[in-house]
């Protein structure tokens, strides 16, 4: 592909993410997966190039673009290289016309701004929530020597967190399939909020695709239960197999039912030493991996879910032993999902009391703790731990 060509496809796909945006369709890195599918001609330099193309517009423009071309003439404001090829070539974009102007820049949409600015996130540190994520793993410690693997893969150790390693982006990971999982070290130090030890029982309750659940895990020396659970079929079928190459065995997974989840965990009611909840959420401390999702985000979509949060938070409760703990996570920096929604928790439940957290970094926000990009260089979590009184 010329230059030219480069610039054209990425025009074309970042038509196709804000259409999808406003209809609530795929995201960016799935179209760009797709659009590459049909078209393999295009050589792996000129699929990197597009997909840095694509992500340099949408972290320029704060609101969702007019166009895929008023995004990318943005990136050409800015960069003359982007600007010379809108030459009219065969398969490039058009020249530019007089008329014609960029996509507005900004961080995000104005009223999301306000709403971190209020949360304790002010404006001089959002820029960072956009910002270029780095690749972290999880060392596997049930079958993998974190100083062996950071010296094969020319990682750096992340400081406070023994198996985590900061690889050098585009590092090949398949040949270490099950030693490593790709995990940001903030989703890392808010698992051990959870003090897994061997042998204890625990709930995972919005398990997804086990990202924290083999974390646990590998806290308990695979001594021990969990029960992974999720209402999504599909992001939970990945578990088992991911499991099986980590050599996990104590494990099980549960499909809920939507709104029946307390009649398919009776077994479990009053009887698990922790139960951990990674809530649904806006994900605003994920927007590095995904800085479209910041246009996908309404007062309204937040509404809703602040209600699933408080609905997995009662479903928790009911899970928990006497003398045992909840921890709640959410990938998000605002307070409706975070401090606020713990602190209404604690209201109504006075037998529930905010236990003392002391991780690898972060600090207090509320009744919890919070890391975010700016200041702590991970993605942005908000954590807390509540114990359940005797």
């Amino acid at each position: 592909m010329t230059p030219s060509a480069r610039t054209q496809a990425a025009i074309e796909l970042l038509d196709e993410v804000v259409a999808a945006t406003r209809s609530g369709g795929a995201a960016a890195d799935t179209l760009i997966a797709r659009y590459f599918a049909n078209r393999r001609y295009a050589g792996s330099k000129d699929r990197r190039a597009v997909r840095d193309l694509v992500y340099a517009a949408i972290r320029r423009a704060g609101e969702v673009p007019a166009s895929g071309r008023a995004a990318m003439l943005a990136v050409a404001e800015d960069d003359p290289v982007v600007a010379a090829t809108f030459d009219g070539s065969v398969h490039g974009p058009a020249p530019v016309q007089p008329e014609e102007v960029g996509a507005p820049g900004g961080v995000m949409p104005a009223w999301l701004a306000a709403e971190l600015d209020a949360s304790g996130v002010p404006v001089d540190s959002q820029a960072a929530l956009i910002g270029r994520a780095p690749l972290d793993v999880r060392v596997n410690r049930l079958i993998a020597d974190p100083d062996l693997l950071c010296s094969q893969l020319d990682g750096e150790p992340v400081v406070g967190l023994p198996d985590a390693l900061r690889l050098p982006a585009g590092t090949n990971l398949d040949p270490f399939a099950g030693q490593l999982e790709v995990q940001d070290a903030g989703s890392q130090i808010v698992t051990l909020a959870a003090k897994a030890v061997p042998g204890q029982a625990i709930v995972d309750l919005c398990a997804g695709g086990g990202g924290k659940t083999l974390a646990l895990a590998a806290a308990m020396g695979n001594e021990g239960r969990i029960l992974a659970t999720d209402i999504d079929r599909t992001r939970l079928s990945r578990l088992a197999p991911r499991a099986a190459k980590a050599h996990v065995t104590i494990v099980e997974t549960r499909l809920l039912d939507p709104k029946h989840e307390l009649e398919a965990l009776a077994a479990w009611q009053d009887a698990a030493d922790c139960v951990l909840i990674d809530a649904p959420c806006s994900g605003t401390g994920t927007w590095r991996r995904n800085p479209e999702a910041r246009w996908r985000l309404t007062p309204d979509r937040l509404g809703r879910f602040a209600e699933q949060q408080r609905r997995v938070l009662e479903i928790g409760a009911a899970l928990v032993r006497p003398g045992g703990a909840l921890v709640y996570i959410v990938c998000s920096l605002l307070d409706a999902e975070g401090a606020a929604q713990v602190a209404g928790f604690l209201a109504d439940h006075p037998d529930w009391t905010a236990e003392s957290l002391d991780l690898p970094a972060g600090s207090p926000r509320g009744p919890g703790w919070r890391l975010d990009p700016a200041s702590h260089a991970t993605d942005g979590f908000f954590v807390a731990r509540l114990g359940r009184r005797c």
